[in-house]
């Protein structure tokens, strides 16, 4: 187990090394000069020259991208260009509105898709199975700016239930102020109490939860489906069924039961997708997370700040992977010989 944890952790850290010199290398090979941003539209040639030998542009690419990867190992992520302000720094202001979104749309996706799946393999090609296959389909496979739009269409504009865009009623900063704590605007919402800036953050959540939940919710019903399908011929679910159990508790809680572990596994995929397919929705919603500020990362060329959010995204993705290998391989003895 220790030699598989060890390899595990070495082709994670590869992998998050390759990430950062291949964008920090395309960033730096797209047309722009981020020196000229940063000295400000009327700077002359030698204060151009200052900023871009203050931002090491005048080494070559070799040299910056070990500058980088040695200031990644002491928490230093560059300057942003744009803000002025440590990377590190504004992804932590900025990561947290983006985790609430896709962690709220990750339970909406298990609590619908799980049920779903579970359906669809009770009664495989009944009508129900086949409306739940096609709109995994569409789920999976609608693009999320358009699902966006349209949900907006229906329940903001048409319906008026919902609000259409922010994370909460800007009327409530004067009369029931929000006490940042960790960032999430519901979640500090409830350690503090504030019951009308709770309701009015879960409101604003709703829509984008719904349109970034879509993807996962039509993986994770297609999963569910296959992998209860596939155990049923299981001896030991035949020998459930010999023994007069309902078919609930055969599907339920036996088919289930093995079929927990590959949904799982697909949860820790689909939660990094989920955290790339939010930026699309951010700008739709004007949601203030990590993808308004890769979108103006990339307007103003800021490299640092480029290079900083696909980081920590690729350690997200990576660090998810890796839990979930280290936790089947604890549970499966086999896994370890891979």
């Amino acid at each position: 187990m220790i030699g598989y944890v060890i390899r595990r952790i070495a082709l994670a850290l590869g992998v998050v090394a390759g990430v950062v010199i291949l964008t920090f290398g395309i960033a730096n090979v797209v047309p722009g000069d981020p020196a000229s941003t940063w000295a400000g539209p009327h700077a002359s040639a030698a204060q151009v020259a200052r900023a871009r030998q203050y931002l090491g542009l005048d080494q070559p690419l070799p040299v910056r991208i070990a500058k980088y990867i040695g200031g990644i190992l002491t928490g230093n992520w560059g300057i942003s260009i744009h803000t002025r302000q440590p990377v590190l720094s504004d992804i932590a202001v900025a990561a947290p509105a983006t985790l609430e979104l896709v962690i709220a749309a990750l339970l909406i996706a298990v609590a619908a898709g799980v049920p779903l799946g579970l359906a669809a393999a009770r009664w495989p090609g009944s009508a129900g199975d086949h409306a739940i296959r096609v709109g995994s389909v569409l789920g999976v496979s609608m693009p999320v700016f358009w699902l966006a739009l349209i949900m907006q269409l229906v329940f903001a504009q048409r319906l008026r239930l919902l609000p259409v865009a922010g994370q909460y009623n800007p009327g409530l900063v004067f009369s029931h102020p929000l006490a940042a704590r960790t960032g999430m605007p519901a979640v500090d919402a409830l350690i503090s109490g504030n019951w009308p800036m709770l309701g009015s953050t879960l409101d604003h959540l709703i829509l984008p939860a719904l349109v970034v939940a879509a993807y996962p919710a039509g993986v994770i019903a297609r999963m569910t489906r296959a992998q209860v399908l596939d155990t049923l011929g299981e001896t030991h679910i035949q020998m459930v069924r010999s023994l007069g159990f309902p078919e609930r508790a055969v599907f339920g809680t036996f088919a289930m039961k093995l079929a927990w572990n590959p949904v799982a596994s697909v949860l820790a995929l689909v939660f990094a997708y989920s955290l790339v397919n939010t930026f699309l929705v951010e700008s739709v919603f004007d949601w203030p997370g990590l993808g308004s500020y890769a979108a103006a990362s990339v307007s103003a060329l800021d490299t640092p700040a480029i290079v900083g959010v696909t980081l920590f995204i690729a350690i997200v993705y990576v660090g998810c992977n890796l839990v979930v290998d280290l936790v089947q391989a604890a549970l499966d003895p086999r896994i370890r010989l891979r």
